[in-house]
């Protein structure tokens, strides 16, 4: 077969996660509200700037969010914020940390269906315990060859993945919602990508752009993935046999 093992992403690919991130972002709102006259996209702009400013610094997660709207609390407030508001940030941090997790719809026939006819790795990033959290009350994990948590999703960590698995990229596919960090990085090693869109994505994974489209599909819905891959392996198998 041309593809000998196939990836997942966790976050939004797996179980919902952005979903609780724009609830977040609105309780911060509402939090900061009183000190300031910021609304809407001009305050959702000033939050984006620090968090991405911290990324490499915190990294992804909860605690990296929870961070940095704390300095952007500090900062859009100059320091007038009190510490009982603080505190709330804190708390909303906690509460989503301690959310259970929820699967998709149909996502665990999907995987089990693609597991049945390839190897199958999650590669998910974050923080380190909560997406380890995630995975273990996913009760997904024994579907899994391999499960790496990373702290980037980008084409230097693919390729070492990869290399430490024994496959070539143009034998693997990535399934995730973010084309900034489950396909692009892909497709750039001569990979292949299946892009399930989630209704909510955060900014920060919207730019990107795709080196060679024609190496990604888009699918609808987790019902749709076997044949999407299935498609993949044929145009694999299709070209193999025209360069004979």
């Amino acid at each position: 077969m041309a593809i000998k093992m196939v990836g997942f992403d966790g976050d939004d690919t797996l179980w919902r996660s952005e979903d609780y991130f724009a609830q977040a972002q609105a309780t911060f709102e509402s939090i900061v509200a009183p000190y300031v006259e910021l609304r809407g996209d001009a305050l959702h702009a000033r939050l984006y700037e620090v968090e991405k400013r911290n990324l490499a610094v915190f990294g992804y997660g909860v605690k990296g969010m929870a961070l940095s709207m704390i300095e952007a609390a500090v900062d859009i407030t100059d320091a007038r914020i009190d510490a009982n508001a603080i505190h709330r940030i804190v708390q909303l941090a906690q509460s989503m940390l301690q959310h259970p997790v929820e699967l998709l719809p149909g996502i665990r026939e999907a995987v089990e269906r693609v597991a049945s006819r390839w190897p199958v790795v999650l590669i998910t990033k974050g923080d380190l315990f909560h997406q380890e959290a995630k995975v273990r009350e996913s009760g997904l994990s024994a579907l899994f060859r391999r499960i790496e948590i990373v702290s980037e999703k980008d084409v230097p960590t693919y390729a070492r993945l990869l290399e430490e698995l024994g496959v070539e990229p143009h034998e693997f596919a990535m399934v995730g919602n973010s084309l900034r960090s489950d396909i692009a990085p892909v497709v750039a090693l001569g990979g292949w990508g299946v892009h399930v869109p989630y209704h909510l994505t955060w900014v920060h994974e919207r730019e990107a752009g795709l080196c060679d489209p024609t190496r990604a599909e888009a699918i609808g819905d987790a019902s749709q993935l076997h044949a999407a891959l299935a498609s993949i392996e044929r145009r694999c198998a299709a070209a193999e046999t025209a360069a004979e």
